[in-house]
């Protein structure tokens, strides 16, 4: 399985590309994470990792998680909601592979990618990545949660 977690750096360059925020996730950031799936030809893999991940909404919703699944040229919530997003700018600004290929990224309340993935990740590592993040340890910490 293909991974780069990106999360964890020691240094960030920031205008490496890799770590700046998403522009056409714009309307996301600092209110929720991103995970995106770009659906491969058959739909095998993406509907896995969707159906994997729709099974436990309550840990999606408690992690403020949006799920967009992105199919030929069009992007669709699958949990949450969102204003229309371009299919072949997301493409572009995740460095996704072309049209048909599996690929799914998560990315963070400050709009940065913090993994990508070629095949389907499973519900606790995906869960167990976003925990570690800063941003969800000090929210954990607010007494409303």
């Amino acid at each position: 399985m293909s991974k780069t977690l990106l999360y964890g750096a020691t240094k960030v360059d920031e205008t490496n590309v890799a770590y700046a925020a998403i522009a056409s996730l714009e309307q996301f950031q600092w209110k929720n994470r991103v995970f995106v799936i770009f659906s491969d030809r058959d739909n095998s893999r993406a509907a896995r990792q969707e159906n994997q991940l729709l099974a436990d909404r309550p840990a999606l919703d408690e992690r403020d998680m949006i799920v967009l699944k992105v199919a030929g040229n069009s992007v669709k919530p699958v949990f949450g909601s969102a204003e229309p997003i371009a299919a072949e700018a997301l493409r572009t600004e995740l460095d996704a592979p072309d049209a048909g290929d599996f690929h799914a990224v998560l990315i963070g309340k400050d709009g940065t990618v913090k993994l990508k993935v070629s095949e389907p990740v499973s519900n606790g590592e995906l869960f167990a990545i976003i925990d570690s993040m800063p941003m969800r340890a000090a929210e954990a910490l607010k007494p409303d949660n």
